[in-house]
């Protein structure tokens, strides 16, 4: 079982940057790949982010790249997303998922998530 924690979300304005923060727990977190989510209200979960489990392949949703990073620790069991430039469309709830697949970008394919951490952009 590995339970997750993010953090790192808050109110922040169009073109600022905020960095997300997810700690797990358990003795398995270097084999996991480890992705980023996020739920604006009335849409579908989407996929932001994943990461392998030596770091070694990073994958981007289009609407993110060249602006978000994903990266991980596996010393300290946490991955992050830094996140610049943010622009309001980038408002949702942020979910950390942590999944046996090598790599994963469908949500069907992440076993563990967090509860969330909201990110506002104002315009």
């Amino acid at each position: 079982q590995v339970q997750l924690v993010e953090s790192g979300g808050g109110l922040v304005q169009a073109g600022g940057s905020l960095r997300l923060s997810c700690a797990a727990s358990g003795r398995t977190f270097r084999m996991h790949a480890m992705g980023w989510f996020r739920q604006a209200p009335g849409k579908e979960r989407e996929f932001v982010a994943a990461i392998s489990g030596s770091g070694g392949t990073l994958d981007y949703a289009d609407s993110v790249k060249g602006r978000f990073t994903i990266s991980r620790d596996n010393a300290k069991n946490t991955v992050y997303l830094q996140m610049n430039s943010l622009k309001p469309e980038d408002t949702a709830v942020y979910y950390c998922a942590a999944s046996w697949a090598a790599q994963a970008m469908r949500v069907s394919e992440y076993a563990y998530w967090g509860q969330g951490t909201q990110v506002t952009v104002s315009s």
